[in-house]
């Protein structure tokens, strides 16, 4: 079965909840998607996760495409969406729609990802009318980081809640198929999620929303205890798997009992 944009809206009729993850190269993707994720995103996050930067903001659309089409050649089933970086949609709408038409067209994406409330409802609006499916993204939104001072949590007052709900409701009626809310107070999450009828995926925002999406690299245990966010668990340690294969691998090598005949191609026995 292939995920669509109406078969995710369809999730929150249900009351069914879904995971979705991040993926940002064939290998991850495919095995996000054989495990049955209903929507891989390929985040704007792998500045940090792959490429080594301290945030989102120097990620260019080349990278974006880059590996957003890595990850396209591993999904048969999930809806994979691209994450429109930085500066490539907000200079106008025509902006916007060429670089998501790229996202389609080159990185063979289902969907974008677009980060802001009502500010970016005319685009939201723009693209659906031009056949592009959105996701949108509200609450800590990364690449305004400089503007709100940091990673902080959003929605610590009555008022900002306000804001946040009717965020979302700008997002819905532009024609958002779904809504991120990123670190915002569990109840916020609850309440942004019955608001709207689209189904909100939650991030830091508690277990009132419809769905939960991770960071590939959080979810598996390979980002840095030390940079790894609160609402982040670990399902597995793959840095510790890692760094035992690899110690392992050295040492045989260093004794000698790697290769052996079993790795080697044997001249036959005459």
């Amino acid at each position: 079965m292939k995920w669509t944009t109406e078969k995710i809206r369809a999730l929150k009729k249900s009351g069914e909840k879904f995971a979705c993850l991040t993926a940002y190269d064939w290998g991850t993707a495919r095995l996000a998607d054989e495990a049955g994720i209903p929507l891989i995103l390929v985040g704007d996050s792998l500045g940090m996760t792959v490429l080594g930067y301290e945030t989102t903001l120097p990620v260019t659309m080349e990278d974006m495409l880059h590996h957003t089409a890595a990850a396209a050649r591993g999904v048969r089933s999930a809806l994979l969406v691209g994450d429109m970086p930085f500066m490539s949609f907000q200079v106008s709408i025509e902006q916007g729609l060429t670089n998501a038409g790229r996202f389609l067209k080159e990185g063979g994406a289902d969907a974008v990802k677009i980060e802001g409330g009502a500010i970016r409802a005319p685009l939201i609006s723009a693209l659906v009318a031009n056949g592009i499916p959105v996701l949108g993204h509200i609450g800590l939104t990364p690449q305004s980081i400089r503007e709100m001072g940091g990673y902080r949590v959003q929605g610590r007052t009555p008022e900002a809640v306000e804001r946040l709900a009717a965020d979302a409701r700008a997002v819905e009626a532009a024609g958002a198929f779904a809504l991120v809310v990123e670190c915002v107070p569990p109840g916020v999450g609850f309440a942004i999620t019955r608001a709207v009828d689209i189904p909100t995926i939650g991030i830091g925002a508690g277990p009132g929303c419809d769905g939960q999406i991770l960071v590939w690299h959080d979810c598996v245990g390979l980002t840095p205890a030390e940079r790894a966010p609160r609402f982040a668990r670990r399902f597995a340690d793959l840095e510790g798997e890692i760094r035992r294969a690899l110690k392992d691998y050295q040492d045989a090598v260093r004794s000698g009992r790697f290769p052996d005949d079993t790795h080697c191609y044997l001249t036959p026995s005459s």
